[in-house]
């Protein structure tokens, strides 16, 4: 598991992209965005089909964010995930959060071939 001080320096890493934000305000990805957003943590949205999400300008993709954003958080249906870890290790991301019910073992594997710090709800590794 994951320990109190590896998701402080997780949640310190502002800001923090997360990949998977739904337009629809009943989906998780939305409620989870609208959630940290409301508790003043510093989120940005990723979602390909929207300008704006929750009056926050949404961006279509990993490669399109801001250079200074080094952490996501993936939302990601499961078999979207280990693209997403892979674009992610492109643009230079260095700690990665993937959510519960979007791992894939596919994922995990990408993860741990790479330098990411990531936290998964097993383990946080490097």
């Amino acid at each position: 598991m994951a320990t109190l001080n590896q998701i402080e320096k997780f949640i310190a890493s502002e800001p923090v992209a997360i990949i998977g934000v739904s337009r629809n305000p009943k989906k998780f990805g939305y409620t989870s965005f609208k959630e940290l957003k409301e508790k003043g943590m510093n989120v940005i949205p990723v979602n390909p089909f929207s300008n704006e999400i929750f009056g926050v300008k949404a961006y279509p993709d990993i490669h399109s964010l801001p250079s200074e954003i080094k952490s996501v958080i993936i939302m990601t249906k499961k078999e979207q995930t280990a693209g997403v870890v892979r674009e992610a290790k492109e643009k230079g991301i260095t700690q990665i959060w993937v959510q519960q019910m979007s791992d894939s073992p596919e994922a995990i594997e990408e993860l741990k071939a790479s330098n990411i710090e990531y936290i998964t709800k097993e383990c946080i590794l490097m």
